[in-house]
């Protein structure tokens, strides 16, 4: 026997509240602890499903958050679970789209997103501009740019203090006594590559220490492969660096996989400080020093901030929220002092 769904009215029926106080309840509003308390019992007995395309046309709202990321990795994988968690708690599911760090692709994927009628989005963007998003901007959808800001655009942005962090890193080295620092830095369309470089070479000029072109090397972020590319190159200097800084995870790897495949000891023959993974830390011998971002933390804000603009608060907008990274120095780097 087919089993008929059971309806707004049959929940009325079992707890003796008015169909508006539960439509009110099922459309997201505030009603009496008690009531909610029945209407909940209700759902559960009742078995009782929302019709999500038929709320959704009621009130405007998908109860849905895109999210657009250049590809899947470890630092953004860990945002959005952050994101994620909160998010679910509050009824709302997230989308997410990748685009391959691919011009092209993410135009077409934020497209999608637009399309889906999410109701907010949060976007790592790469070669996002005003004008692409002059339909998101018209229907008045809330946007939070996580990691980078978008150019031409104002909007509530979650950065690190990429500049700061990366001057500290180095800062470090030269205090141990290097001179000579090599530097692995991401694209130079990228912000955080951009700001990441900027560091490095302020910690030079405060401490009046000459940048020998040579030492910066420009990877890709996101391809292991070109941080393996990128140190074999710093290696085969005639004049090596005695410490090399690396300013992302996946190219950390690749330089770590050039280090042990050419044989150089760490930090008797190199220093090393990579980017993001403690666990990837661990696992290195001897253990690895770091600039550790605050990803969880980051999910956290967005997630607070989107959930704020939902609402209908605007206070502070646009707001730029900028988290702290932290230099973690374990036993890949030699005092030379």
């Amino acid at each position: 026997m087919v089993k008929i769904p059971a309806t707004i009215k049959d929940i009325a029926r079992y707890t003796g509240l008015s169909i508006a106080t539960i439509s009110k309840y099922l459309n997201g509003g505030s009603v009496l602890e008690k009531n909610r308390i029945l209407i909940e019992e209700a759902i559960k007995a009742l078995d009782f499903e929302v019709n999500e395309i038929a709320r959704g046309l009621r009130t405007n709202k998908t109860m849905t958050i895109g999210v657009l990321i250049p590809v899947f990795e470890v630092f953004f994988n860990t945002i959005i679970s952050s994101l994620e968690n909160i998010l679910l708690e509050t009824g709302y599911s997230v989308i997410v789209c990748d685009y391959r760090d691919d011009e092209k692709l993410e135009k077409e994927r934020l497209d999608f997103l637009y399309k889906k009628r999410v109701d907010a989005l949060v976007v790592i963007p790469t070669y996002l501009k005003e004008s692409d998003i002059k339909k998101i901007i018209k229907r008045d959808i809330p946007i939070v740019a996580v990691d980078r800001p978008i150019e031409d655009f104002e909007c509530d942005t979650v950065l690190v203090n990429n500049f700061e962090v990366s001057y500290q890193a180095v800062e470090k080295l030269i205090l141990m006594g290097h001179r000579k620092i090599g530097i692995i830095c991401g694209p130079q369309n990228i912000y955080t590559a951009q700001e990441r470089l900027n560091g490095y070479m302020k910690a030079h000029i405060d401490y009046k220490i000459s940048v020998n072109e040579e030492y910066i090397k420009f990877g890709e972020f996101h391809n292991m492969e070109s941080g393996y590319k990128k140190m074999i190159e710093l290696l085969e200097i005639p004049n090596p660096p005695t410490a090399v800084f690396i300013t992302n995870y996946e190219m950390t790897l690749g330089a770590i996989i050039a280090v042990n495949e050419k044989d150089i000891k760490v930090p008797d023959d190199l220093s090393v400080i990579g980017f993001d993974n403690l666990e990837m830390a661990k696992i290195v011998k001897p253990s690895l020093s770091l600039v550790v971002q605050p990803m969880e933390e980051i999910g956290e804000v967005v997630a607070s901030l989107l959930l704020k603009r939902l609402k209908g608060d605007k206070t502070d907008f646009p707001l730029q929220k900028k988290l702290n990274a932290q230099v973690l120095i374990k036993n890949s780097v030699k005092n030379i002092v």
